[in-house]
């Protein structure tokens, strides 16, 4: 085992941040940046979700199919798509459908929109359906980190309307447990909260996954050695995940 003393700045840092109207983006965050899809190289990712987006998409049959419309976004871009949907579409819809500048998941690079190909994609809303490889890419998505960010029954908690096409890396563990437990990034926190949550991944590899809070300026923890990931929640804590046998 080894002892790591975590710092409370770094519960904003991290795969599994959350971010929204109440949770915003720390300043200057910036991820390590790669192209979504080598065919639209002006469209980035984190670098790791990025190749499980390539590898999901894949198993899916999707190349050609399914295409990327947005993915990280700077501060500036995100201000620029907030005034200009304000001025096209009025208030009502500009607050059900993009994020105010500073609590934009496309800010940290963990969120890409998603289309099924076609002449004309409408970029706030594009169309992304439940059919073909589109579909499929959907049931897979978990298996690969990924979840729909935004569903119409968990609108009062996410503050956002209803994105099929809006999909957001957390990880193969937290995508499938909050997939398993019908659960939104919004609740994931207060679930792991309730006390350590175990499963196994579809290629038999047992996980455990636990929230560690930082009520101070700074926390200590113990872990084993390798095989281990620890990711700030942007709500005071961290979120351990620790991959082997476990007992």
């Amino acid at each position: 085992m080894r002892t790591l003393v975590l710092h409370r700045e770094e519960t904003a840092q991290g795969p599994l941040i959350l971010v929204n109207a109440a949770h915003p983006l720390a300043p200057g965050y910036l991820p390590e940046l790669t192209a979504a899809d080598c065919r639209f190289p002006g469209i980035q990712l984190e670098r790791q979700a990025a190749h499980l987006l390539t590898a999901c998409v894949q198993a899916a049959g999707g190349q050609g199919a399914i295409v990327p419309v947005s993915g990280w976004r700077s501060r500036e871009e995100q201000q620029a798509i907030w005034d200009g949907t304000w001025k096209a579409e009025g208030e009502a819809f500009t607050r059900r459908y993009v994020a105010p500048p500073g609590c934009s998941e496309h800010e940290t690079g963990l969120a890409i929109d998603l289309a099924e190909r076609a002449e004309h994609i409408d970029f706030i809303r594009p169309d992304f359906p439940d059919r073909g490889p589109c579909g499929v890419f959907r049931r897979l998505a978990a298996r690969y980190g990924f979840l729909q960010r935004y569903r119409s029954e968990q609108e009062a908690l996410t503050g956002i309307g209803a994105e099929p096409w809006h999909f957001r890396y957390v990880g193969a563990p937290h995508a499938q447990l909050m997939e398993e437990h019908g659960l939104c990034l919004e609740e994931y926190a207060a679930f792991l909260a309730e006390g350590p949550k175990l499963c196994t991944l579809p290629n038999g590899r047992n996980v455990r996954v636990s929230r560690l809070p930082c009520p101070g300026e700074r926390v200590e923890v113990q872990v084993p050695e390798g095989c281990c990931q620890i990711s700030g929640d942007n709500q005071g804590g961290f979120i351990l995940t620790l991959w082997g046998d476990l007992p």
